[in-house]
């Protein structure tokens, strides 16, 4: 392998950790991913440090928690001048959704000094801003989908295949591997791809794949979410805090078939992950190239009587999938606790750099060969109020340590809420179905993991302007 290496980092949006096949669901046609699962190091429980989108991307790109880096909901710009590990590697390229500030109502996501020479940047599949490159090829190439998709005739979610975002996501990787990198400079190539996230909607070859009655029911008791924080049951009724349908309102048909075509989308973005990685192979560069698959956050898609994305930590909302494959690395799995926040120090490390001061992560680099010692024994997810805003505020702070999580609902002088919370034994409750918060038997557990979470905030506080004197 070249040093540096090339790096090929491929991230999907919405994807549980538990939708590949070499997690262990039968019911998923992930066979390129369980191919390259194979070749790699699985991680089997990374957490990312917030549940949407944009708070959890800069994370990965500032390799910092969510109340050091600060763009803590959606539709907050990333304060200027913060630095993206993008910035500090060579020649580059970014296709797909980035997601580092507010694009809503047709803006443009403002750039950053990402250091991209390539940016092919497309938010969403949606009409909106008109900088979508995504929109512009979609015109130039099929201009009778692009006018159906405009005028609401045809969803940009069921489009054909060869005319569908996941594939023009391919398609560029596939362009920038074949004659758009530098000669023999390694490269970092970040292909983002919109699904699996919702409307749930694929092509139609893809969704006849599954059948809706053979899939598994969502994951849930007939007392959720009267056990959990009174969020839970606004949210089951209600997602996004009431700006879009909660699961109370999807039949029972309507909710399988949603499920089924979050499982077709998952499978078709295994597929343009195939050809990429094709490619890869033909153009010789295999050998010499670091691939990471990941995503941002997860979906409740339906268990606990959940839709979507919000103030949830259980895990198949914040632990996503990430695969590591590294040249000369023995294929493992790995059930450390790993983060988002991780992966900038390991890039940088495996380009033979070293981190930038202000990353709170560490290299994955021992974990990849083996090497457990001293590793963490925790991981850190921080929502504040960022998704939809609710009123009042929402902000939960989830810790997971051991076979336990936590989640602390805050109350004031946080927000106007009450202070209420989660507790769980992930080893006799992998479910989370369990709710020991206001259990009297696990008081002593509660408090213990309260305190440890103070800790890891004053750990994880932004510490990194150099200290010139004594005084």
């Amino acid at each position: 392998m070249s040093t540096p290496p090339n790096i090929l980092f491929l991230c999907t949006d919405q994807q549980r950790f538990d939708m590949l096949g070499a997690a262990g669901n039968p019911h998923v046609a992930t066979p390129n991913l369980d191919r390259l699962a194979a070749e790699s190091v699985l991680f089997e429980n990374c957490y990312v440090q917030n549940p949407v989108c944009s708070p959890s991307r800069a994370s990965l790109m500032t390799g910092q928690y969510v109340a050091a880096h600060g763009l803590h909901a959606n539709g907050v710009d990333l304060p200027t001048g913060a630095p993206l590990f993008s910035r500090l590697l060579a020649d580059g390229g970014l296709i797909g959704k980035f997601r580092l500030g507010a694009c809503g109502g047709g803006r443009s996501e403002p750039r950053t000094d990402d250091g991209f020479r390539v940016f092919r940047w497309a938010h969403d599949p949606y009409p909106g801003s008109s900088e979508n490159a995504y929109h512009r090829w979609l015109r130039a190439a099929h201009p009778e989908l692009h006018a159906a998709v405009l005028d609401g005739s045809e969803s940009a979610d069921t489009l054909p295949t060869q005319a569908h975002y996941s594939r023009w996501v391919a398609d560029e990787a596939i362009e920038f591997l074949t004659t758009g990198r530098r000669g023999d400079r390694p490269f970092l190539l970040i292909a983002n791809f919109f699904d699996p996230h919702h409307g749930f909607g694929a092509p139609p070859e893809y969704r006849e794949r599954y059948d809706a009655a053979a899939l598994p029911p969502p994951v849930t008791t007939d007392d959720e979410p009267d056990t959990r924080p009174t969020l839970f049951a606004e949210a089951s009724r209600r997602s996004y805090a009431g700006h879009a349908r909660g699961w109370a309102e999807y039949t029972d048909d309507e909710l399988a078939d949603a499920r089924a075509e979050y499982y077709a989308m998952v499978t078709l973005v295994d597929d343009e992950v195939g050809r990429i990685l094709d490619r890869l192979d033909a153009e010789g560069l295999a050998e010499d190239t670091v691939v990471v698959f990941t995503s941002d956050h997860g979906e409740m898609l339906g268990d606990h009587r959940l839709m979507l994305k919000g103030p949830f930590h259980y895990d198949c909302a914040v632990r996503v999938p990430l695969i590591v494959r590294r040249p000369g690395t023995a294929p493992d799995r790995r059930a450390e606790l790993v983060q988002w926040v991780d992966l900038a120090p390991t890039l940088l490390d495996l380009a033979g750099l070293p981190p930038a001061p202000t990353h709170q992560g560490d290299s994955l680099t021992g974990l990849l060969r083996g090497d457990a010692t001293g590793w963490r024994d925790w991981a850190l997810c921080q929502y504040r109020d960022s998704g939809h805003a609710h009123d009042p505020p929402v902000h939960v702070t989830m810790l997971r340590h051991d076979r336990w999580k936590l989640a602390v609902h805050h109350g004031a002088p946080a927000t106007g809420r009450g202070r209420t919370g989660e507790l769980y034994d992930l080893v006799t409750d992998p479910d989370e179905l369990v709710n020991l918060w206001d259990d009297a038997g696990h008081r002593d557990v509660r408090t213990g993991l309260q305190e440890k979470l103070l800790d890891v905030l004053v750990a994880t506080e932004d510490r990194s302007a150099p200290r010139l004197d004594h005084w």
